[in-house]
């Protein structure tokens, strides 16, 4: 049981564990997308060196994750995140670039997901819904902001407000909320790809957000709520 209350909440520490895990970050949110790079490889990536052997989509999504979390990191240093259509609209940028039907922008058009009959919105809602999203007043209680990041991310997921990529900027949204308060990161482990997806098909249709909130807080890493305890 994490004691939400023992978090000594610092942006800059925060941030500094968060950039320290970042190979283990992109590793775990490109397996999610079914790309087998190892952590190594990943590493590789990350000091500039392409890596032979892989399709040139799961090279272009790797490096567009790592720049989407270094884009993430250097606006949060900067105090730049903010959680506006604009910001979101390059944050999607970075992260879909030549992979997405569309980067950089809302949807124009329908979309579907795999494994449930649920139909995101309309795309013409998605300016109000984000809106909307938006105005949602943030706690101040350690564990409610947690709640609200997690919120944040679900929403992107549901109302598919890009063409792809909307569960990987949701996650980035989230992260991007916690760290500015001065939480530790969640980092959606792969090893736990099928209870995330099932989950996910769970919620999509019902819009029920507390299972997959209670498994989202499961995946906070124990060490690093010690961390910012001490």
């Amino acid at each position: 049981m994490i004691n939400f209350n023992n978090i000594k909440q610092s942006q800059e520490k925060a941030l500094f564990i968060a950039k320290k895990h970042l190979p283990d970050l992109v590793y775990n949110v490109i397996r999610l997308e079914g790309i087998n790079y190892t952590l190594p490889e990943v590493q590789t990536l990350l000091d500039g060196i392409t890596v032979g052997g892989h399709k040139l989509i799961d090279e272009k999504i790797t490096t567009n994750q790592i720049k989407a979390w270094q884009f993430l990191f250097n606006t949060l240093a900067k105090n730049k995140f903010v959680l506006d259509k604009i910001y979101i609209h390059q944050l999607h940028n970075i992260l879909a670039k030549d992979e997405a039907l569309k980067w950089g922008k809302f949807r124009d058009g329908k979309v579907s997901i795999a494994g449930t009959n649920y139909l995101p919105p309309d795309f013409d809602k998605l300016e109000e819904f984000y809106q909307n999203l938006m105005k949602t007043p943030q706690p101040v209680k350690i564990k409610q902001i947690y709640q609200y990041a997690i919120n944040i991310f679900l929403q992107i997921a549901r109302n598919q407000f890009f063409y792809d990529g909307n569960k990987r900027t949701g996650r980035l949204m989230m992260n991007g909320i916690l760290i500015k308060n001065g939480l530790p990161f969640i980092n959606l482990p792969a090893t736990k790809q099928l209870e995330f997806n099932q989950l996910m098909i769970d919620f999509y249709p019902t819009g029920n957000s507390q299972p997959m909130t209670d498994f989202m807080l499961n995946c906070l890493n124990p060490v690093h709520i010690q961390i910012m305890s001490e």
